[in-house]
């Protein structure tokens, strides 16, 4: 099998801790270089890994004409600059979310992908999770039918620290909702198929000390008239999370707990009705069956993100994440920011 020969720029942080070792079970992916600003990073980083190459700057990656894809794990604020550079060197991108600081730099991406005839994948690793993949399909088959309401949490620890670039927006563009709530926001757009049409939210720092929220909460109104929930937070302990989602609809419900994380974890309840019973004043909830997701096949969701992507450039098809769906999801994020800016309801075009 053809192997997609790689380079990493950002190899430390989520790259060296889950995307690498993924990589490293693919069955189409060749590890060449890596690159960190920290030149001492990026050898660590090639001894553990047998890589061929560490540099202390992505231009020395972009300049080897064996590589054909790089994938970019750096901090939000060099995205725009490194992924342009990238597409100029025609190496094919799979890009960390958010995409850039904004909408405006994510189109200018784009667009430089388009103009150098280089794929694109943003690494919205959530929809790889074996139980996620299935509950899009048993949504698509109607098995709930029509959604009426959705709900995702997603949170973590993250106090304050010295020189953190997400805790600064000119760097992270955001808080909570740009680094967790977004996730949620993809996912939820993913799952169901429905797009957002109108955005209201309430974000604020209210833990910590720094200029990035560290709570949202965002009300979505969907294109079928459904409404969504998006919590987001820097300030629930790892331990207290559980990660909820939520999707109900005429027929059913769909609950996860845990199922948002970096590992194919977690718990799915799956409930079923007759959508032709009449109304009961008792509410019995009797005839309701659940749905078992026993046998689905879970692994490595990295592995399965890099894989597909590395397989639509052999073959020359669609990727697995594609910019125009990300740039729609930062679209709803930045409009969520204006809408508790200006306390107003935003609307999506």
């Amino acid at each position: 099998m053809k192997k997609i020969k790689w380079g990493v720029i950002g190899c430390g942080g989520i790259a060296d801790r889950r995307t690498i070792p993924g990589m490293m079970l693919a069955n189409n992916v060749e590890l060449v270089s890596v690159m960190d600003a920290n030149l001492e990073v990026a050898n660590a980083v090639k001894e553990k890994y047998n890589a061929q190459y560490a540099f202390d700057n992505y231009e020395a990656i972009l300049a080897q004409d064996e590589i054909e894809a790089v994938y970019i794990a750096s901090p939000v604020f060099f995205h725009k600059e490194q992924a342009i550079a990238a597409a100029k060197a025609k190496k094919h991108i799979l890009l960390e979310k958010p995409v850039a600081l904004t909408v405006e730099d994510a189109e200018e991406i784009k667009k430089a992908c388009i103009e150098n005839g280089v794929k694109i994948s943003i690494g919205f690793l959530m929809r790889f999770h074996g139980y996620h993949q299935r509950i899009k399909e048993i949504i698509a088959e109607g098995k709930i039918g029509d959604i009426v309401s959705m709900r995702g949490q997603f949170t973590c620890w993250y106090p304050d620290i010295e020189g953190a670039w997400r805790q600064k927006k000119a760097l992270s563009g955001g808080g909570a909702l740009v680094d967790m709530g977004i996730h949620v926001i993809d996912l939820l757009h993913y799952l169901s198929g429905l797009k957002t049409k109108e955005v209201v939210a309430f974000n604020q720092t209210q833990t910590f000390n720094y200029e990035v929220d560290d709570s949202s909460a965002v009300i979505m109104k969907m294109d079928n008239g459904a409404t969504a929930f998006v919590d987001s937070n820097f300030n629930i302990p790892d331990a207290a999370s559980v990660a909820k989602l939520e999707i109900y609809g005429t027929k059913g419900s769909i609950v996860t707990s845990g199922t948002l994380a970096q590992a194919e974890v977690g718990d799915v309840t799956i409930l079923m009705s007759d959508d032709s019973l009449e109304y009961d004043a008792n509410q019995e909830r009797n005839e309701i069956v659940p749905l078992s997701l026993e046998g689905t096949p879970l692994g490595n969701m990295y592995t399965k993100e890099v894989e597909q992507f590395g397989d639509a450039i052999i073959n020359d098809t669609e990727v697995p994440v594609t910019i125009d769906s990300a740039i729609f999801d930062q679209k709803v994020v930045e409009a969520a920011y204006k809408s508790c800016e200006t306390k107003a309801f935003i609307e999506i075009k």
